[in-house]
């Protein structure tokens, strides 16, 4: 199975989710890829979105291979395998602070005129366009998780089997449409898979922020 796109497996995530419409679902995107994916489930769910910023920690010398990942208020997770490849913790430390940063920029970039919005007590499903190690939604989780949601549930179109199983103890549930042999990449499982830009992030973002504001005032 491929998807032909993000839009099309959004839409996809969006049928399933659909016994939270009516429950005015949190939806939190992780960016980039997961934002534009994440304002058309918020759409058909009569949702919010926001985003739940994380950073992906690289091994040394391979800054795409994941060994662990960090959330925004500094919270660090690591995969047990982090050692082997040459995290150590001057290194993850290292990479952590840069991390960091670049999450202060984008907080900026992204909502600079309102603060995140608050999870505690609601339905909250954090959204991305798949999972291969699972390290960046564990952070994910993991931050919003301690914001008290009452339900937090993690939604991707496609994941490994290694990550959906380190995936699961972190959340209520989990909506997965695809899981499948031979996983080497996100991209490999879409036709079209364009990198998503800030401008396209901040784009969906100011939309969904227009539309909550009308439903909010019908």
């Amino acid at each position: 199975m491929l998807f032909k796109d993000r839009a099309q497996a959004a839409g996809l995530l969006a049928r399933e989710l659909q016994p939270w419409r009516g429950q005015h679902p949190l939806v939190l995107a992780v960016p980039r890829g997961g934002v534009p994916m994440g304002g058309i489930v918020a759409a058909a769910l009569d949702g919010e979105l926001d985003v739940v910023l994380v950073r992906k920690l690289g091994a040394p010398g391979q800054p795409e291979f994941a060994i662990g990942a960090v959330d925004e208020a500094g919270g660090v997770y690591l995969a047990d395998y982090a050692p082997l490849v040459g995290g150590d913790a001057a290194y993850v430390a290292r990479e952590r602070d840069a991390q960091l940063a670049v999450m202060r920029c984008r907080r900026a970039q992204y909502t600079p005129v309102r603060p995140p919005i608050d999870p505690a007590g609601r339905v909250v499903i954090v959204v991305d366009d798949g999972l291969a190690t699972g390290a960046t939604m564990i952070a994910a989780l993991r931050a919003v998780r301690g914001r008290q949601p009452q339900r937090l549930i993690c939604a991707v179109p496609v994941a490994s089997h290694e990550a959906l199983h380190k995936v699961r103890p972190y959340c209520d549930e989990v909506v997965c449409l695809l899981v499948p042999e031979g996983f080497e990449a996100v991209g490999q499982f879409y036709r079209e898979f364009p990198q998503v830009e800030d401008s396209e992030v901040v784009a969906t973002l100011a939309a969904s922020g227009t539309r909550s504001e009308g439903q909010a005032g019908a």
